[in-house]
């Protein structure tokens, strides 16, 4: 293992305002919320914190590495000089911080150092991001990318990010090698982009298929009719909207859905009917003469059976 000094220097749980008890599903919460208030690219946003918060995350956000930080953190070295029991029940003097190679050690202290006393590779920790998407850009796909804190460097790095089209609020995207860097040449973590999709005036979205509602009249809903519908695409389908049709009732349209890899929606219409509030005489007239005519009415229970 590798020890950093400023271990002994620094209380990354209270960084994150969490106890050294928190699960590691309470310190990745944490840091979430603290890197989005504090990141370099949010309104208000403070580097140097959000560096301080990284740095933290990067150690106790990773099981093995935070299982080795506590280690070290109870053993205690101080630069004044000082006891620490070992894992092994024996005693160890730190007299000076500075002439002690710690990655040697305390690789010998937990067992974990490798033969000629080299340090352990350690894999670098899995990162998360967001992105912000338009509804269109999760539909038909696009490539752009996220800002990461490079411990390494002291500074922001961007990383590409290719969208599958199809991708869902919400759905995670993992880009192997892209999260933390790997210490003692171990290998670099994972990078986790989580999306978030913005909603769209006109579509909805239920997995592959795509949603949408087409208004309809009184006179169409009883009679039948052919309307013309928008797809996500800009043009127009053609739906036979048979008579007798209640509002609410749901039209499938294959294949003008979502179009992925992994296979190709439908388009979902839902038929509302809408009553118009404003008539004109001769309409009024005529509705007027067909409640003179009608004697069904859907609250009569024998009618409706």
């Amino acid at each position: 293992m590798t020890v950093q000094r400023e271990w002994f220097e620094k209380d990354y749980y209270a960084v994150l305002g969490v106890p050294s008890s928190a699960s590691e599903k309470d310190i990745t919460k944490a840091y979430r919320k603290l890197a989005r208030e504090h990141h370099p690219d949010a309104a208000g946003g403070d580097e140097e914190r959000f560096k301080a918060i990284s740095a933290a995350y990067d150690v106790i956000g990773n099981e093995d590495r935070r299982r080795e930080y506590d280690e070290a953190r109870r053993l205690g070295p101080s630069r004044a000089g000082g006891f620490a029991s070992g894992a092994d029940g024996f005693n160890v003097r730190f007299d000076n911080l500075d002439d002690v190679d710690l990655s040697s050690m305390f690789g010998n202290l937990f067992g974990r150092g490798r033969r000629g006393g080299g340090p352990v590779p350690i894999r670098g920790v899995d990162q998360e991001s967001r992105i912000h998407l338009g509804f269109r850009e999760a539909v038909e796909g696009v490539e752009t990318s996220v800002s990461l804190w490079n411990e390494a460097q002291g500074s922001n790095r961007r990383v590409k990010v290719r969208v599958p089209a199809g991708v869902d609020d919400g759905q995670r995207i993992r880009l192997p090698g892209k999260g933390g860097v790997g210490r003692n040449g171990g290998p670099n973590g994972d990078l986790l982009v989580v999306v978030e999709v913005a909603p769209d005036p006109d579509f909805g979205r239920k997995g592959l298929n795509l949603t949408t509602t087409a208004p309809i009249t009184f006179p169409e809903a009883v009679l039948g009719a052919e309307v013309k519908v928008p797809t996500f695409d800009g043009s127009t389908v053609t739906l036979k909207v048979p008579a007798g049709t209640t509002s609410g009732t749901r039209f499938r349209v294959k294949g003008r859905g979502v179009v992925a890899a992994k296979g190709t929606g439908d388009l979902l219409v839902t038929v509302e009917i809408v009553v118009p509030k404003n008539l004109s005489p001769a309409e009024r007239s005529a509705i007027e003469a067909l409640a003179a005519v009608t004697d069904w009415a859907p609250r009569n229970e024998e009618a409706a059976i």
